[in-house]
């Protein structure tokens, strides 16, 4: 058997630097989800325990592709619960208030 120069190339990966990503597809982008995801989970806290102010587009899109939202106070999670059985989040409140009176 008789191997050519190229087949002792080895493949290129999207985690070498510099190196072109070998095709990518749904399994790399829903790894890199899990891994953004990991990397940018904020602790649950009192957050849990609160309704969070989120653009109404981004609620629709996330109910649609399962993808995280992020409030306005900064959490980030895939909402699935009815906001109206919560409380305000009191950040959120704050933030949108300033908002609105800066307008």
């Amino acid at each position: 058997m008789t191997l050519s120069p190229l087949s002792l190339t080895p493949r290129a990966s999207i985690s070498e630097p510099g190196a072109l990503p070998d095709g990518g597809g749904t399994a790399t982008l829903e790894r890199e989800l899990e891994e953004l995801l990991n990397t940018e989970q904020i602790d649950p806290g009192d957050h849990e325990r609160f309704s969070h102010y989120v653009q109404k587009e981004k609620i629709l899109e996330s109910a649609l592709s399962g993808t995280p939202v992020k409030a306005l106070c900064g959490k980030k999670w895939v909402p699935g619960r009815d906001p109206d059985k919560f409380p305000v989040c009191p950040t959120c409140k704050d933030i949108y208030d300033k908002m609105i009176k800066d307008e």
